[in-house]
């Protein structure tokens, strides 16, 4: 019976053998790496990925990276190539392929086509001496780390290839100047989207933003706070400018026997914390959870307000 701690010496020797994958990387990003990113750059059309077996899994992953940060890419199958698909590369595009051995036969039909429309591609090819290597525009030759496993099996290289793609891809953000704004406008679903909705998408506008003159009374305050259902209410001068806010604790504050004769310009707060339609939403919400409030009055430029955002919107659209 296999003594069980080999699986644990096997997963270190595994681990270490990749880390070592990847810090032989550091000494292949010289010229042709340079050289790969400026001919990405220039692309006027596609990056169009490709690689067989773990290899195209590592293309197809790579495809999503780029065109999820600002590099339209998109992974062809190098057998579906050979039946009609060479037809979405066009003379405009960049090709990178993906091979192990770099004698991939299943990619010699996309190498015969790109030389045939001198269409540039980058090779990423773990043995030197090798026709994808002697035939690729830009060729990035993985370093000789032996995979982590005694049967061969792609493990080490896959991880080096992945990594050299990912640094691609961070190169090509930075060199762009593709921001977290940009890349949200490419995410729009899920738990990662909703990390880059604006105030302007989640606040309530029009005839749900509380508001009340400086000269209204308290009574005319309360019932303005309780129709719209959010603790609080803008304090406007005769101009539409917002001049402060009035919130259930300030009431509560300043509970007496005078409170409803004063107006809403003796008790309102002035100068409130306050936001912009385009600023992010979990930006908002770092200043609520920073000044523990639930709301926020939304201005403009001039200062009039065009919206409030509530906690309580935020969390229900996903974003905290």
């Amino acid at each position: 019976m296999q003594d069980k701690k080999s699986y644990l010496t096997s997963a270190v020797k595994t681990i270490e053998t990749e880390i070592e994958g990847l810090k032989s990387l550091l000494t292949i990003l010289g010229e042709n790496y340079i050289k790969a990113v400026d001919l990405i750059l220039n692309c006027r059309g596609r990056v169009v990925i490709s690689g067989m077996g773990k290899s195209g899994h590592i293309a197809n992953k790579m495809a999503a990276t780029f065109a999820s940060t600002g590099t339209p890419s998109f992974f062809i199958h190098p057998g579906e190539a050979s039946h009609g698909d060479l037809g979405m590369i066009t003379q405009q595009d960049v090709v990178i392929l993906l091979s192990n051995s770099g004698e991939t036969k299943e990619l010699k039909d996309i190498i015969y086509y790109c030389k045939r429309f001198e269409i540039p591609t980058i090779g990423f090819i773990r043995r030197a001496e090798s026709e994808l290597t002697k035939t690729s525009t830009v060729p990035l030759v993985l370093p000789a780390i032996p995979e982590a496993n005694s049967v061969n099996a792609p493990t080490t290289s896959t991880t080096m290839m992945l990594a050299l793609g990912d640094a691609l891809a961070v190169s090509l953000i930075e060199a762009k100047g593709f921001s977290a704004e940009n890349f949200g406008t490419f995410h729009p679903g899920g738990k990662l989207g909703s990390n880059f909705l604006k105030v302007k998408e989640l606040m309530r506008s029009g005839k749900d933003i509380p508001a009340v003159k400086e000269s209204q009374t308290i009574s005319e305050v309360l019932m303005e706070m309780t129709s719209k259902h959010l603790g609080c209410t803008a304090v406007l001068n005769d101009n539409g400018v917002t001049t402060g806010i009035i919130t259930d604790g300030d009431l509560r504050r300043h509970i007496s026997p005078e409170l409803f004769s004063q107006t809403a310009a003796q008790l309102m707060t002035r100068n409130p914390i306050v936001t912009n339609a385009d600023t992010l939403a979990v930006e908002a919400i770092a200043v609520m959870n920073k000044k523990s409030i639930t709301s926020l009055l939304v201005l403009d430029e001039q200062k009039k307000v065009v919206g409030i955002l509530h906690l309580h919107d935020c969390l229900r659209s996903g974003v905290v």
